[in-house]
């Protein structure tokens, strides 16, 4: 019988919502999920520059964008893979994708539960965004209970630019927005690169450097109870 050559999926499977300019969310999922997951990805159309009017403009596009992350399969966690779009729509992002399979995870939600983890209540806010894009992600880690104590944005308009953005400029930009009250940095966007820089500016600072990408991942591996793997895994930080 041609049903009996089916066999059981033993692979856990994630989606992913993307806007459709982002170069670097799917590289960094490849680096942090570990072996035996998988990455389903769809796209929403995203119209730069990245300002809060145009990223509450995404909320409409979600629903369709979800229906077409594997129709039927399982999945273990939705994520929406953009900090900024997920704090200015807020509570509203479940009921705007409406897919019941499985949690929606945002970047700002993945660092709240990570910092939570940690024990973490102030941080200090690295973004790449415009200053008017930055305060949406610093309101809704606020709401959350993590301190925001010092900030610093780049002034960038263009996700496709933050992408590019080189290793050098995007760890003085961390260090211009560290504090000496901020147990933590978080570096905002999934566009950013910030992936790579972690480890050098972890021993720089002797604290914790979380990247966008870096708490959607831990955070959709955490909820399906899948302990994550690789360099990144703990971070040195005991407490994860």
């Amino acid at each position: 019988m041609a049903g009996s050559a089916i066999q059981p999926d033993m692979v856990t499977r994630f989606g992913l919502i993307a806007l459709a300019t982002d170069l670097t969310v799917e590289g960094d999922g490849a680096r942090l999920l570990p072996q035996g997951c998988a990455l389903h990805t769809t796209r929403i159309a995203f119209d730069n520059p990245t300002t809060p009017e145009n990223l509450r403009a995404t909320g409409p596009r979600l629903r369709d964008a979800a229906a077409l992350l594997v129709p039927d399969v399982p999945l273990a966690g939705i994520g929406f893979a953009c900090t900024s779009a997920g704090a200015v729509l807020g509570d509203d992002l479940p009921g705007l994708i409406g897919d019941n399979r499985a949690p929606v995870i945002t970047p700002g939600s993945g660092a709240v539960r990570a910092l939570r983890t940690m024990g973490v209540t102030r941080i200090a806010l690295m973004t790449p965004y415009l200053p008017e894009t930055t305060l949406p992600v610093a309101g809704y880690l606020g709401a959350m209970g993590i301190e925001v104590v010092a900030s610093h944005s780049m002034g960038f308009a263009d996700d496709r630019d933050m992408a590019r953005l080189g290793d050098q400029a995007m760890i003085e930009a961390a260090l211009a927005a560290d504090n000496a009250e901020a147990q933590a940095v978080f570096m905002s966007c999934t566009a950013l690169p910030a992936l790579r820089v972690i480890p050098r500016l972890e021993a720089m600072l002797a604290k914790p450097v979380i990247s966008a990408n870096l708490a959607l991942f831990w955070a959709m591996l955490d909820q399906a109870g899948i302990p994550a793997a690789g360099p990144y895994a703990l971070m040195r930080w005991r407490t994860w």
